[in-house]
């Protein structure tokens, strides 16, 4: 028996390291721009750590050939999460050769995968272009998954991916909308790709390089929210970047199995989605009126609307990026956007937080328990996309809302102990959480999390993997009856 579990357990180690193989490869696109820049001592980052994990990579490919694999809910969320802490480890090399510590490293290549948009850097423009583009393209790896990547090609090694892919998709449903795993997972990233290029084209038209339309589209699909420059996107001044960015936000935050049935026509599908009515409700309503707030503040109706749709996009679709330091704003305005803070984007896209879905779920499971005490005996369901929501659903939206806003409070508590006040910790924690990367307070866009201790950066990256990949996925592992055969 303990030899069966030793096999298993090198199988798994193996298939970890096929499952980080994608990462020495897209190592290659900064070591070429690091050569062809001259940025020597940017080449011996990326080579050292990309040969040497592509190695061991082939290596696990050739020994995995001609075996048949079959991988259940137990492996998935184990390799889920290991991938993603070494894929931040790796991906912390470049970091540290640009003369950030081990902890600001690993951090800033956690929030990179994690597309949180949170960093320690106060000079992002004085870093060499190959690791700014590594930086972004890590960004952009994070928002598809390492996994929803990686499960394209396990077919081909026998190894089952919807394991995998339960584990990683974000939303309390998990939906595999063509026959084979492979084909989903190829349909969302050329989705993904196509929507990326697009805004690329759309920063060029802009006025942007094309070295910073390629890092704004990949870090802005990715929800990250992070920029290449010092003042993030105000740096262009322009209002057609802030817009075209505002709208991608929004894309970003929706369910990417929508754009496959936008595709196959099954427009009635998209009109009956309730999550994503609310999620464009929710964007709508809080733009109007953090807009009219704004009115004394700029004066402009243009240039109110410009700045409150932007920042409200940027806060429900958790990219966290800021073109003004909002946190100068009225009270009431800047309410607004800390209320949008709980909200999240919709299940199914590259935006971290509650989900919108599991909002709607409770909400309309506390409409129906009041009904039941208006008449106990009657028989009420809760209704999504025009159908019956089944029970277990409601059921894990509830058991999420409590680990998640427990998690939240833990986060504020441990920050707090650190020295910082209340306020601060609370929107931190909820920023970590959420994967947001902006906040209030310490955690604001005027600051950057260098402030905070060191313990507190490793805690947080450990919140923001969790978050990534929605707190189960990770929180289970620390279960007893997970260990049990």
């Amino acid at each position: 028996m303990r030899q069966k579990r030793f096999s298993k357990l090198f199988i798994l180690v193996r298939v970890l390291a096929v499952l980080l193989g994608f990462i020495p490869l897209i190592m290659l696109f900064p070591l070429v721009m690091a050569i062809s820049l001259g940025e020597k001592i940017m080449i011996g980052s990326f080579a050292a750590p990309m040969f040497i994990t592509l190695a061991l990579s082939l290596a696990s490919i050739f020994s995995l050939r001609r075996k048949k694999l079959h991988l259940n809910a137990k492996d998935g969320f184990l390799l889920v999460f290991l991938s993603w802490v070494l894929a931040s480890l790796i991906g912390a090399v470049p970091f540290m050769f640009c003369g950030l510590g081990f902890t600001d490293s690993f951090f800033e290549s956690a929030c990179s995968f994690a597309t949180t948009g949170a960093t320690t850097i106060t000079d992002i423009e004085s870093f060499p272009y190959s690791l700014l583009l590594w930086r972004s393209i890590a960004h952009w790896f994070g928002g598809i998954g390492i996994i929803l990547v990686s499960v394209a090609l396990l077919p081909v090694l026998g190894i089952g991916g919807f394991q995998l892919l339960k584990a990683e998709e974000t939303g309390p449903e998990k939906e595999k909308f063509t026959p084979k795993i492979m084909v989903t997972a190829q349909l969302l990233l050329l989705a993904y790709s196509s929507l990326t290029f697009i805004l690329f084209c759309l920063y060029l038209f802009g006025g942007m390089s094309r070295f910073d339309a390629l890092c704004h589209s990949l870090t802005t699909m990715a929800t990250g929210g992070v920029s290449i420059k010092n003042s993030g996107l105000a740096a262009y001044s322009s209002v057609f970047n802030d817009a075209v960015t505002t709208v991608f936000f929004l894309l970003a935050g929706i369910n990417f199995s929508i754009y496959y049935r936008l595709l196959m026509g099954k427009f009635r599908d998209i009109l009956n989605n309730t999550e994503i009515k609310v999620y464009i409700g929710i964007f709508i309503t809080a733009s109007l009126v953090l807009t009219l707030s704004l009115l004394p503040e700029y004066g402009s109706l243009p240039t109110a609307l410009r700045y409150a749709s932007f920042h409200c996009a940027s806060i429900i679709s958790t990219a966290g990026g800021a073109v003004v330091n909002y946190e100068n704003w009225p009270a009431f305005s800047k309410m607004i956007l800390f209320i949008l803070m709980f909200s999240g984007g919709c299940s199914g896209s590259t935006a971290g937080g509650f989900k919108i879905i599991r909002h709607v779920v409770l909400w309309k499971q506390m409409r129906s328990s009041m009904k039941q005490l208006i008449y106990p005996q009657g028989v009420f369901n809760i209704h999504i996309n025009k159908r019956v929501g089944r029970k277990d659903v409601v059921y894990g939206a509830a058991g999420f809302l409590f680990i998640y806003f427990s998690l939240v409070a833990i986060v504020t508590l441990v920050t707090a102990l650190s020295g910082v006040d209340v306020f601060s910790s609370f929107c931190a924690a909820l920023s970590m959480t959420g994967n947001i990367g902006g906040g209030f307070g310490i955690a604001g866009p005027g600051h950057n999390y260098n402030v905070f201790a060191d313990h507190i950066k490793w805690f947080y990256s450990f919140v923001m993997i969790a978050g990534r990949l929605e707190l189960w996925t990770v929180f289970v592992l620390f279960t007893a009856v997970y260990w049990r055969r």
